[in-house]
């Protein structure tokens, strides 16, 4: 009974915000990644615009894209490793402010340099926001991670599905220069998050000493060897996942445009529901990896969307409004499962975790926008739909991965 007493009282206590699920700061998370990731969404949805005022072809609009998501994706783990030792409440709103500088520029350039700085100074606030985002909301999950990442992850796919709606309503119609209305989202986001700050900075001592207590206990029985395994099918499963997005993303609205001389207006409204509906599988997907357990969600997703993706470069128009739902739905539940299962597979590191894969899913997008634009130039958008679809077989190495859920409850 005195070793028990005795280790209880070394046994870090948190604060009652840190004990339960604080769904306020999850929500206000999830409400700030809805801003954040509809002003990175514009971008995208602007494409043609860009491509008839500027004279680009498809290489040099994945150029864009490219400096967006590699500033991003090499930034993240950066920032992720860093405030994993020295942590920065007020980072999230000052991160903000990167943003809110690129959508001032990107209102106004004038060349595809420009354009270019702008798109990188918007991938280095989102470099800042996910990692350090991504911490507090597990902070705040009250142990229920899966729920607490696919609210905020959700905040980020409803705010992509909005952008090009917004886009089709407010900037093709007005012009690029009505890019600079949407700094008050930017300066909105500013605002919460520094509400955010303040809640992180009154509990992140306490929170952090409970957070690395219970990473201690959680750690999975594996070897070294089996860990790096395992983070290698997971970046492999990311590089599936985020490549063959980048194709929907980018350039869904040109396809739609190309095989069924659809108006731009009436592609992107499709491409809105592509995106609406990963929303819809990621609000689903970390509830479910809670549920049912992390691998079998991955294998799921990853692999299960691959008969849906093969089938689409040869649907007509009604079977690729369903097919594209059901991708997005399918394919989006893995991105939680994954984040989760490679933060319970290094505990106590949930900045470099989140930065890693977070950055990695940007810069698998970045690459795959420009590798796909380029391959869209020399041959079209269809054959380049024909030669993804084959990207989710990669989901078959799920099968290796360890199950993390029996080796903790065999302990």
């Amino acid at each position: 009974m005195k070793v028990a007493a005795g280790e209880a009282a070394q046994r870090p206590r948190a604060v009652p915000a840190a004990e339960g699920a604080v769904f306020a700061i999850v929500g206000a998370l999830s409400f700030s990644h809805l801003l954040n990731d509809l002003i990175a969404s514009l971008v995208p949805a602007i494409y043609p615009m860009f491509k008839n005022t500027f004279s680009l072809d498809f290489a040099e609009i994945g150029l864009i894209t490219l400096t967006y998501q590699c500033t991003a994706s090499i930034f993240q783990p950066l920032v992720g490793l860093y405030t994993d030792f020295r942590p920065k409440p007020y980072s999230l709103s000052a991160g903000m402010g990167f943003t809110f500088l690129g959508l001032i520029l990107l209102s106004k350039a004038s060349s595809l340099t420009g354009l270019l700085v702008a798109a990188g100074l918007i991938g280095l606030g989102s470099a800042v926001f996910h990692p350090e985002a991504s911490r507090v909301a597990r902070l705040a999950s009250g142990g229920r991670h899966g729920l607490a990442q696919s609210l905020f992850q959700v905040g980020g796919n409803v705010g992509s599905s909005l952008g090009p709606l917004l886009a089709a309503i407010i900037v093709i119609p007005s012009g690029q220069g009505s890019l600079v209305w949407f700094t008050f989202v930017a300066l909105t986001a500013m605002v919460v998050l520094g509400v955010v700050g303040t809640w992180y900075k009154n509990n992140r001592l306490a929170s952090h000493a409970a957070t690395r207590a219970r990473a201690a206990l959680a750690k999975p029985a594996l070897s070294g060897r089996k860990v790096a395994l395992s983070l290698t099918i997971l970046l492999l499963l990311i590089f599936s996942k985020f490549f063959y997005t980048a194709g929907l993303t980018n350039y869904l609205t040109f396809y739609l445009i190309d095989k069924f001389q659809m108006p731009v207006q009436t592609a992107q409204i499709y491409l809105f529901v592509f995106l609406a509906s990963v929303a819809l599988g990621t609000i689903t997907g970390g509830p479910l990896c809670d549920k049912i357990g992390r691998k079998l969600v991955i294998w799921g997703s990853i692999f299960g969307v691959f008969p849906f993706t093969l089938a689409l470069p040869y649907a007509d128009l009604f079977w690729t409004g369903v097919l594209i739902v059901l991708i997005g739905v399918i394919m989006a539940s893995a991105f939680s499962a994954i984040l989760v299962y490679a933060m319970e597979l290094i505990p106590g590191k949930v900045g470099l975790v989140s930065g890693l894969f977070f950055g990695l899913s940007f810069g698998m997008a970045g690459i795959g926008a420009a590798a796909l634009g380029h391959l869209a130039d020399l041959t079209s958008i269809e054959y380049v739909y024909k030669v993804c679809s084959f990207l989710p077989l990669i989901g078959l190495l799920t099968v290796l991965l360890p199950n993390l859920e029996a080796k903790r409850a065999a302990r």
